[in-house]
């Protein structure tokens, strides 16, 4: 069974961080294991308070999961701090990790900051080269292109800057009112759109993370990046238009919508 590692934060309601990684990496056929960043107490409604993990227990629970099971792609999530961010790019580079793919998490889907403004600089020097794909919403790629992106031909331009800049691919997500949830991968000069049709569901909780995660999973399975972003999108379409209604605020997805089990049947 192939086998992928998230290092991201944990989501105490669930819908985002490594609960909704796990959830997605299973879901798609892969053997997940964590590495947390920092703790949130969160729920759909917003983020109370984080507190993070330290540079050595980071960098000891990354040892501890490639000593033992080598993960065929690394997923990477919320990483508040430089500090975090520099044990991260170390260790991965130490021990060869492959198939990484960030995504540079800055602000949580109820709008609470998650990573401090020191960090993104580190995040862009030590993390951004190493990566297969790097998959910033609208917002987060303004800030890595330094660019004011609204249209089409703007999401162009922003990924190649960032894409020549740091030596990666890059899929721009277009779910922040850009067009409808079409997503533009640039990798290796070539641009190519994914379309989607936005499913009219307020619960978008996680869902970067839960896209970031499906692609990690199958190309960890082998997978060629186009081919990952593709049944990536079909996954988290799937689980937007299972219409999961949680919480009082922007609530999960089902991550579980096509789990066919004598396990998971309800009594």
């Amino acid at each position: 069974m192939r086998t992928a590692l998230t290092i991201a934060g944990s989501d105490s309601s669930g819908g985002a961080g490594i609960q909704a990684d796990i959830k997605t990496m299973i879901m798609n056929g892969v053997y997940a294991m964590s590495a947390v960043t920092a703790l949130t107490a969160q729920n759909t409604m917003g983020v109370r308070a984080i507190t993070e993990s330290s540079p050595e227990f980071l960098g000891q629970q990354i040892d501890a999961v490639f000593e033992d099971i080598f993960p065929d792609a690394v997923k990477i999530g919320m990483v508040s701090s430089a500090g975090l961010i520099r044990v991260i790019a170390g260790k991965l580079r130490f021990h060869g990790a492959r198939n990484i793919v960030v995504d540079p998490v800055m602000v949580a889907t109820s709008g609470s900051a998650l990573i401090k403004s020191d960090a993104v600089e580190t995040l862009c020097a030590e993390l951004l080269p190493s990566a297969a794909v790097v998959t910033p919403n609208i917002p987060e790629a303004q800030i890595l292109s330094g660019m004011d992106i609204f249209d089409r031909d703007d999401m162009c331009a922003a990924a190649e800057k960032i894409s020549r800049s740091y030596g990666c691919a890059v899929l721009v997500k277009g779910g922040h009112s850009i067009n409808d949830a079409s997503d533009l991968l640039y990798s290796d000069g070539e641009t190519q759109w994914f379309e989607g049709k936005r499913i009219d569901n307020p619960n978008t909780h996680g869902t970067g993370c839960t896209l970031s995660s499906a692609i990690a999973a199958n190309l960890a399975k082998g997978f060629g990046l186009c081919e990952s972003v593709s049944r990536a999108k079909e996954y988290i379409s799937g689980a937007l238009a299972a219409m999961l209604d949680l919480g009082h605020g922007s609530g999960p997805m089902n991550h579980a919508f096509d789990l066919n089990s004598r396990f998971a049947v309800e009594k």
